[in-house]
């Protein structure tokens, strides 16, 4: 079975620097996070989708 991702919570507001230089940002690390959450979610929907109309 496949390990279910967390939703991964923003970065708080202190966490940035707002400088614009940081590579990875924070926010590059977030997103990139919620990407992968959103492509799971995405699929474990439709395999459900496919088990309901077997």
């Amino acid at each position: 079975m496949t390990d279910l991702f967390e939703k991964p919570t923003p970065p708080n507001s202190n966490e940035c620097c707002e400088s614009g230089v940081c590579n990875p940002c924070v926010w590059d690390h977030y997103y990139a996070e919620l990407q992968k959450w959103r492509i799971q979610q995405s699929d474990l929907k439709t395999k459900e989708n496919k088990d309901i109309n077997q």
